[in-house]
């Protein structure tokens, strides 16, 4: 196999790493709250009813932002039956995922939540613009926020949250481009609402982080054109734009399913440019980015074969629903997609994998019983914990391979962050199902003398996964070959790998 090779330089970077681009996201959905984060009597379950297990991994995953409540869910949502006494609280009918919500779990328990993560946990909240608008968007934002001395922050204080719940990041509605939403809107009626609402929350806090809803996906109909509609009528009004992305493999071909991030990186340069657009067109020196706030690898046509399915007249709570269980395949994918991310850090500033328990997540549970590490849990860990930086510009000289999708495609995708200390993380990922891939990487200007470790998630089975039997079936392991002389890195990249590799 021929070599692939890049070129580090600290003279050549695309921009800094948003600590808000690990992020992730807590939807009423399925058992991602109930059962999931938030179930009174279990074992390890705290005085606010918050899965301590739950509370230890979401920890060790590192994720930062985290958007609530939704999601198709958040297009139903009554703010006020969500806050006061839990038990006070009424049951609602769930249209999105055909669930009744019980509301015990709600703003105040959120906000908990994020607290006992830790400072880094900053909230991201979701507004209904679905079926409601302008007025209950300012009335959640009052409630949450202002300190006391009105109706709605008095009624919070009298809930028991004496301090204002600081929420700087909102995002204005959910995937209206989407028929399956409630309240669906054209990009006319929907930039026209979300200019409004933006243009009152912004009368009420000027320093509010504002997100307008992109398109559901790149292969909406309605692509590009949504999002131009949507910005000439928000540009000044916003600060991001969201993109949503979900990747599985079609009619078994996993080598296309390999090179998933091809699109994604597609899609970023995509709504850039229409930003751009936009933006030179109405003379603006703003310049707006990109929210990723939904993305993962989800398995959704399982999902739609059983939606069909369900009974009209059972409304369940909590159901188990899109528990997707990740192999090495996926995860490999998983780590291309961080990859993506990271290559595109001077443009995507927020970034929600979706979700973080149970629901397409990283982190699964039983009811009353463990809780455990999916295959993809450990590269989003380990790109939290080392992607921080300054990403540098790589441009790799690969070996490719032909996908029925993308085409020709690089066997390689990596991508490179030195931290404050000058310190290096590569993050790479070998496309091939069977064949290694030796790596060279030029070393220039930045004084990198040894190589601190190299870890690979890899397996004999692509197949293998972590399971409520064998929850540590997979784990990254060490790889001792890598060696770093003279300035140039070599190593071998086992085949269907993700890999890390720290330089120092």
């Amino acid at each position: 196999m021929r070599t692939a090779r890049f070129t580090l330089d600290p003279a050549f970077t695309v921009g800094p790493v948003d600590p808000r681009l690990f992020g992730s996201f807590v939807e009423h959905l399925g058992r991602c709250v109930y059962t999931g984060i938030h179930e009174p009597g279990h074992p390890s379950a705290d005085a606010d009813g918050l899965r301590t297990d739950v509370l230890d991994l979401v920890r060790e995953l590192g994720v930062t932002a985290i958007r609530y409540p939704g999601g198709n869910f958040v297009s139903g949502y009554k703010w006020e039956d969500s806050v006061g006494p839990a038990e006070d609280r009424p049951r609602r009918l769930d249209l999105a995922w055909h669930s009744t919500e019980t509301n015990r779990f709600g703003l105040s328990e959120y906000v908990s939540f994020l607290r006992k993560i830790g400072p880094q946990a900053e909230p991201v909240l979701a507004v209904n613009l679905g079926t409601r608008g302008v007025t209950e968007a300012l009335e959640l934002q009052e409630y949450a926020n202002h300190p006391a001395g009105t109706a709605l922050s008095d009624l919070r204080v009298a809930h028991g949250d004496k301090d204002p719940f600081g929420i700087r990041l909102w995002c204005l509605g959910n995937e209206m481009d989407g028929p399956w939403q409630t309240g669906h809107k054209t990009a006319e009626e929907y930039g026209r609402l979300a200019a409004e609402t933006a243009r009152a929350m912004r009368q009420q806090d000027p320093g509010v982080e504002l997100v307008a809803c992109g398109s559901s996906g790149r292969s909406m109909p309605t692509f590009a054109a949504w999002e131009a509609t949507v910005l000439t009528e928000t540009y000044d009004l916003v600060d991001h734009i969201s993109l949503h992305a979900y990747y599985e493999p079609h009619d078994g071909d996993l080598d296309s399913f390999l090179a998933s991030a091809v699109d994604m990186e597609s899609f970023i340069e995509n709504v850039v440019a229409t930003c751009d657009h936009v933006g030179a067109k109405l003379k603006s020196k703003k310049r707006i980015n990109l929210s990723f706030d939904e993305w993962n690898v989800w398995y959704m046509t399982r999902w739609q074969e059983r939606a069909t399915t369900f009974a009209q007249d059972d409304w369940p709570e909590a159901p188990r629903l899109l528990e997707d269980n990740y192999s090495v395949t996926d995860a490999v994918v998983f780590g291309s997609l961080l990859i993506a991310l990271l290559r595109h850090a001077d443009r995507v500033k927020v970034a929600c994998l979706a979700q973080l328990v149970n629901v397409i997540a990283p982190i699964l549970t039983e009811p009353g019983g463990p809780a455990w590490r999916q295959t993809t849990f450990f590269p989003f860990a380990q790109a939290s914990r080392h992607g921080r930086g300054e990403v540098l510009d790589v441009r790799v000289d690969s070996p490719t391979y032909e996908t029925a999708r993308y085409g020709t495609t690089d066997l390689l995708h990596a991508t490179a962050v030195r931290a404050d200390d000058g310190t290096v993380t590569v993050f790479a990922v070998n496309r091939s199902r069977t064949e290694p891939l030796p790596l060279e990487i030029a070393l220039g200007g930045l004084g990198l003398t040894s190589v601190v470790e190299h870890t690979a998630l890899a397996d004999a089975d692509p197949d293998a996964r972590n399971t409520l039997a064998e929850p540590e079936r997979v784990t990254p392991h060490t790889v001792g070959s890598t060696t770093l002389t003279d300035g140039a890195l070599e190593a071998v990249l086992e085949p269907l790998s993700w890999n890390v590799i720290r330089l120092a």
